[in-house]
């Protein structure tokens, strides 16, 4: 029992402290998010029907630009690895049912910076033979750029979408 009431308590803290993080954004709207503008805007509605329920299906867009006086940059090693941290900030869609493969999330990632690194090998032939092919070498997101993505929201209908912001950096 003791350890069923303090499961909750720490669930509901953290559940919490995400939610005070985050800022309420809504259509045409531009909030400042650690010194990040970040905008979002419906471009698009229509109503549909999904399971025999009515739904309001939009397409939005949100974007980031870095007006803060410093650069994200996460630079890759020499050997293979897994990045999973390179989301600026998140526009996550609370009234959002996520049906028909739509979503509930906009996540805005850095820009992959591309190296063309050249290899040597010996093709089917024998011929020794140079090919170049582009890897990510690092991300970045520098001040003064900016980043966009789009998504399709679907709602019950009748409601806008109900859209908070929070940085994850």
């Amino acid at each position: 029992m003791k350890n069923s009431i303090f499961l909750f308590i720490l669930l509901t803290s953290i559940g919490f402290g995400t939610f005070v993080n985050a800022q309420k954004i809504t259509d045409g709207q531009t909030v400042d998010v650690n010194g990040m503008s970040v905008t979002f805007n419906i471009t698009n509605k229509e109503s549909i029907e999904a399971g025999g329920k009515p739904y309001d299906r939009y397409k939005v867009s949100a974007t980031v630009k870095n007006t803060s006086d410093k650069s994200y940059n996460i630079r890759l090693s020499s050997s293979p690895q897994i990045v999973s941290n390179i989301g600026i900030v998140e526009l996550d869609c609370i009234n959002a049912t996520g049906a028909k493969l739509t979503s509930k999330k906009i996540e805005l990632k850095m820009k992959a910076q591309m190296i063309n690194v050249t290899y040597y090998a010996y093709d089917k032939s024998g011929k020794y033979t140079n090919s170049i092919i582009p890897v990510i070498g690092s991300y970045y997101f520098d001040q003064g750029d900016t980043i966009s993505d789009n998504a399709i929201f679907i709602v019950p209908q009748g409601q806008a979408p109900d859209v908070t912001v929070r940085s994850l950096k």
